[in-house]
């Protein structure tokens, strides 16, 4: 065992992949196991700063080859595991994974090795969503973090360390790194949580405060009873952390003070000998936990995709799998490629991994390029998964997603017989209301602006982005111009606004998205009443100057059809998803009297599409074993032409 080896450190990274496996196999009690990876951040800092720290006390300044060298040394550790894990993926969801799905992780992957995976994730949903168990490496994102770390860190600490040498220097300069990247952090939180969660400055004081302990304890160390009570303390934080945060809380911000103080503690503590961390099965997790940690998370996406991840043993046994998987590709990758890459040159050792970094890279890049490969599958597969991509084509042109980006676009011909306005769902069911249409000269000129609805003065909770009340005023403007003959159809998601997702996996279940003066946590007696009066004083004020018509609210199916029913198809099950009348009623219903306070106030007309796609006792997410929505809630191209009959009552 090396002289500089640290039991405390390898025992601690075995807590923090413990806590991470078991929150993300759900097992009750560890609802705030997503700890791990702060954990993981704090003894990456560590690390990291004594490597540097101590060749800058040794030479005085590094230079470009020893920066190069670090890079290829932490390269080394990093990609050979990382490159076995994506080809692995590869090669099974060439023979499980539906065409999207596919498509998916060929681009997760290329992302993933170019480490910049939490960037990718980012633009996509948010972590703790139920979407991201539908993605395979969604855990690289800390290592994009970590890597994008690697390539910074040195650099500041050289440049540091050329203006002022000495310690004292390089601790003011991880105070001031950690001073900011908190308050950015606390700061962005609640306005940015995603951004906040993935990107580096919000998560480098967690790194800087690992390196911060390292410069404060080199040349100090408590007496043994200061150094057990410190300990103690620690494990205490983060145990409790373990056990009473959720995904609920806002991360990282001000609670992630928390465990990254409780790491901190264990490691000026710095207890070689201690209970905590000696046992040789904590020593041998602690060793495996980066292949434990690349494995364990596609094992866990496993169970979500096979509908079995409820199932206690299997549960288990997953966990079991975790900790083999990493036993195997530490023996067999990590430590066999850490020694025949040191055994050759730099030149040699870079230029080797990154041809394997390409050959894999290439391999994501045709999976991406060719749309996952159509023909892998049966026919009746591949049918129903591309329904995901039969979304409206003109969305990107037409759809505004945030910000200022205010569109109107025309549908069919240059005479303006209808005007669509509203939100995504609005954006979907456009090609449906051209096609209701009188003839081919006719078109529909579409205002939608997503997750906004129909309602002047409201906002969105959590999303300050989001510009609804100047959105909806813009198109008041844009359409005084038009004849008045001219009917406006509203088309919103609704409930959402009320009463969150219809889905409990999903975050935000159960939280109104939107309010008017202060957000609410709950749909509060009072909201709901505020909510009805501005939806009615909303549409009755457009109603002032032409016919208008609501939509009553779509039906939301409680999975994502496509995905979910074309993995049905593949393991030979049912395909059928749909969701009971009465629980579309239980969820819609203040709204169907929401909007019919609005036809008793000021005469508007109603459109139930409950007619097409609903019977008496279920709305069916599937026709003719194809999907009518692209995703859990928004009817596709093929779905939304159900409703083509009911848009022509209106004109």
């Amino acid at each position: 065992m090396r002289s500089d080896f640290r039991t405390d450190i390898n025992g601690l990274r075995a807590y923090a992949v413990l806590a991470v496996m078991l929150f993300h196999f759900e097992v009750r009690g560890f609802s705030g196991g997503f700890i791990g990876v702060d954990i993981f951040f704090v003894i990456s800092g560590y690390l990291m700063t004594r490597i540097i720290i101590e060749k800058l006390d040794n030479l005085g300044k590094t230079s470009w080859a020893w920066l190069l060298n670090f890079y290829l040394s932490r390269a080394r550790r990093i990609i050979p595991a990382l490159l076995v894990l994506c080809l692995i993926l590869g090669v099974i969801g060439w023979f499980s994974l539906p065409r999207g799905d596919y498509k998916q992780l060929g681009t997760h992957a290329l992302y993933a090795l170019a480490f910049l995976s939490n960037v990718k994730f980012w633009s996509e949903s948010g972590y703790f969503d139920a979407v991201s168990h539908d993605k395979w490496l969604l855990h690289t994102w800390s290592l994009s973090v970590e890597w994008q770390f690697y390539l910074v860190f040195p650099v500041i600490l050289m440049i540091v360390w050329h203006r002022f040498p000495g310690r004292k220097a390089a601790i003011v300069a991880l105070t001031i790194g950690i001073a900011l990247s908190v308050s950015l952090s606390i700061g962005l939180t609640p306005l940015y949580p995603t951004a906040a969660f993935y990107f580096l400055p919000t998560r480098a004081w967690e790194l800087f405060a690992g390196g911060l302990v390292y410069l404060g304890t080199s040349h100090w160390r408590p007496n043994d009873t200061a150094a057990r009570t410190l300990e103690g303390i620690g494990f205490a934080l983060i145990i409790w952390a373990m056990g009473m945060l959720s995904d609920e809380t806002p991360w990282p911000g001000i609670s992630a003070l928390i465990p990254v103080l409780g790491a901190v503690l264990v490691l000026v503590a710095a207890r070689q000998k201690s209970g905590w961390t000696r046992a040789r099965s904590i020593q041998a997790l602690g060793t495996w936990s980066y292949s434990v940690y690349l494995w364990h998370w596609p094992l866990a996406v496993m169970l979500v995709y096979l509908e079995i991840a409820d199932r206690a043993l299997l549960i288990v046994a997953a966990i079991a799998l975790s900790i083999l998987l990493g036993w195997l590709s530490y023996k067999f990758i990590e430590v066999p490629a850490r020694r025949k890459l040191s055994q050759v040159t730099p030149i040699r050792a870079t230029f080797g991994l990154a041809g394997l970094v390409f050959l894999v890279a290439i391999s994501a890049f045709s999976v991406q390029l060719t749309e996952g490969f159509s023909k892998r599958l049966s026919p009746a597969v591949e049918r129903i998964a591309s329904e995901a991509g039969n979304f409206n084509k003109r969305r990107a042109e037409c759809h505004g997603s945030g910000g200022y980006d205010f569109n109107r676009c025309i549908y069919g011909g240059p005479n303006i017989s209808a005007i669509l306005v509203g939100d995504s769902h609005a954006a979907a069911v456009a090609t449906a209301v051209q096609e209701a249409l009188p003839g081919a000269h006719h078109g529909v000129l579409t205002f939608t602006y997503t997750s906004c609805p129909t309602i002047f003065g409201i906002q969105k909770r959590g999303r300050p982005d989001l510009k609804c009340a100047e959105f909806n005023n813009w198109v008041m403007q844009e359409i005084a111009e038009l004849p008045m003959e001219v009917p406006l159809i509203i088309v919103n998601r609704t409930s959402a606004n009320v009463f969150g997702s219809n889905r409990p996996d999903v975050a935000g279940f159960g939280k109104p998205s939107s309010y008017f003066s202060e957000p609410v946590e709950n749909p509060t007696e009072p909201f709901k009443e505020e909510f009805s009066r501005r939806l009615a004083e909303s549409v009755c004020r457009i109603a002032e100057t032409r016919p208008v018509y609501l939509v009553r609210p779509i039906p939301e199916m409680p999975v994502d059809v496509p995905k979910v029913a074309a993995r049905k198809q593949l393991l030979g099950e049912p395909i059928g998803i749909s969701v009971p009348i009465a629980d579309y009623h239980a969820r819609h219903s203040f709204v169907w009297r929401a909007q019919d306070e609005a036809r008793e106030a000021c005469g508007v007309g109603i459109l139930n599409p409950l007619a097409w796609l609903c019977d008496d006792t279920r709305c069916d997410g599937l026709r003719e074993k194809r999907p009518l929505y692209y995703d859990s809630h928004h009817l596709s191209e093929y779905g939304n032409k159900y409703l083509v009959p009911m848009f022509r009552e209106a004109l």
